[in-house]
């Protein structure tokens, strides 16, 4: 932040760009960066302990090296998510477990979404479906938030 006439004024800082790098540049940088755990393929999976998602090696990215000479960064591909290796974790069967409830629970939220928009929207759904009871119950609560 920098104060010109009692007016505070924030300063923009640019993004890296990705770095391009071949499959092969790009397992040696993460084997290099990457001081917590090994890899052996772009194909390994991590797990993000900030954002929640799993990520392959092939999907980090890679910032820096400006000018070749620059240090290199490696950074979770989330959009908004600014973590790094000391963040990622091996995916053990209990993460993956959670991954997919998660990823089931995301599922069913955007079903129900769009039911209750479909029937928002004046648009019929089967009577016996226990989703279009609940439909019911709920709509009258959407009118009103």
């Amino acid at each position: 932040m920098l104060a010109v006439d009692r007016k505070v004024i924030s300063r923009a800082v640019a993004l890296c760009v990705a770095t391009k790098l071949s499959d092969e540049e790009k397992l040696e940088v993460l084997r290099r960066l990457d001081q917590f755990r090994q890899w052996h393929s772009l194909e390994e999976k991590r797990y993000c302990l900030v954002c929640g998602n799993l990520i392959s090696g092939r999907q980090i990215q890679v910032a820096g090296g400006t000018r070749g000479n620059g240090p290199l960064r490696l950074n979770c591909p989330t959009e908004r998510c600014n973590s790094i290796p000391m963040d990622w974790v091996l995916p053990t069967d209990e993460i993956l477990a959670k991954v997919e409830k998660t990823a089931t629970e995301e599922r069913k939220a955007a079903e129900l979404k769009s039911a209750v928009e479909a029937v928002g929207n004046d648009k019929t759904l089967p009577h016996d479906d226990f989703m279009s009871r609940l439909l019911k119950f709920v709509l009258p609560f959407k009118r009103y938030s």
